[in-house]
């Protein structure tokens, strides 16, 4: 920037007024300036403007892992909204380790980023004074709420419910579920919830032969799960499977059995990712509004970052619940 200065025969100031769009210039200033620019083929240090602005930037996402199509999905969309507002993500997939957790919320990586988006599964509610940092920070998901930072989350009990109603619609009784684990609050726990009032409220009896969980949510899991609900119990017509990586395993082993989806057994699933419309039968899902969630938690960060005028990063805590809806598919209709 000096040699820039000296070039056009201005002050450091005018230079740094130009490089940031000052609009309150004289033309040939500007021209001048923009010249000595040119020829002398400067550019901007970026990672030095921000340090001395006290900003990076970056911001981290902490999610537990890139296999779960969920998690893949909803970082891509976390990414483009971060991307529109000129923020780059630095990704972290924990792989479900507790103590990485811990290290996510003690800002370990604090210097290195300006704020923190970050989706737990073994951090909760017994341990909520964790969530009380002293940087912007959103957590995802339903391990805990109340938390002393902002909140943004799926609608689990309702979208569970959903997935009941639409089966009983059909006319389905004997309806198993996946994905089943009420030893904590969490997406499992509370979609199972759901369920049982989808059930009790259609007057249908809790057969636990016909319910099948815990276990890491993939598709081979989903497989195993239905594998051990067909060999104990005959007459299942319908599967409620807590995300979409269970039933497209579920489907799958239902084929190899020889069991026809849906004639025999219809199939649902929640997420709504990509792999939903393309797998054979194509498959029902709940959307819990991916796309909301991360536009959502990334404006949030933006304001606790003091990047959105007008909005105080010293307010209180905000929790929101992004909007589902049914999507239904072959796996459940059948072929139109």
């Amino acid at each position: 920037m000096s040699d820039v200065a000296r070039t056009a025969g201005v002050s450091l100031k005018t230079v740094s007024n130009v490089l940031n769009g000052y609009r309150y210039l004289r033309p040939e200033t500007k021209a001048r300036v923009e010249a000595a620019i040119a020829a002398l083929g400067y550019q901007v240090n970026v990672t030095a403007r921000n340090l001395a602005q006290g900003r990076t930037r970056l911001i981290k996402l902490a999610i537990p892992e890139l296999r779960n199509p969920y998690f893949a999905e909803l970082a891509d969309s976390i990414v483009h909204e971060a991307f529109a507002r000129g923020l780059t993500v630095l990704l972290e997939a924990y792989h479900y380790d507790h103590n990485a957790e811990h290290r996510v919320l003690r800002g370990d990586t604090r210097s290195l980023v300006d704020g923190v988006v970050f989706s737990p599964v073994n951090v909760g509610q017994t341990e909520s004074a964790l969530f009380n940092v002293n940087f912007p920070l959103v957590v995802l998901g339903e391990t805990i709420f109340g938390a002393p930072c902002d909140h943004v989350t799926m609608r689990n009990i309702e979208g569970a419910r959903a997935q009941v109603e639409h089966l009983v619609q059909l006319g389905r009784r004997k309806i198993a579920i996946i994905g089943y684990n009420d030893t904590r609050v969490s997406s499992a726990s509370l979609r199972y919830k759901g369920a049982m009032t989808a059930l009790a409220a259609a007057g249908l009896p809790v057969d636990p032969e016909l319910v099948e969980g815990p276990g890491v949510w993939l598709r081979s899991t989903g497989a195993l799960l239905m594998g051990q609900i067909l060999d104990r119990r005959k007459g299942v017509d319908a599967v409620v499977c807590f995300n979409d990586a269970l039933a497209l395993g579920a489907i799958h082993e239902l084929g190899n059995r020889g069991v026809r989806v849906p004639d025999d057994v219809a199939v649902i699933g929640f997420d709504n990712v990509e792999d939903t419309e393309f797998a054979r039968p194509t498959l029902s899902s709940i959307d819990p509004g991916r796309e909301q969630i991360a536009r959502t938690a990334i404006q949030m960060l933006c304001e606790r970052m003091g990047l959105v005028d007008g909005f105080d990063p010293a307010g209180p805590p905000r929790e929101v619940f992004a909007d589902f809806r049914l999507v239904p598919r072959e796996s459940t209709l059948g072929r139109a």
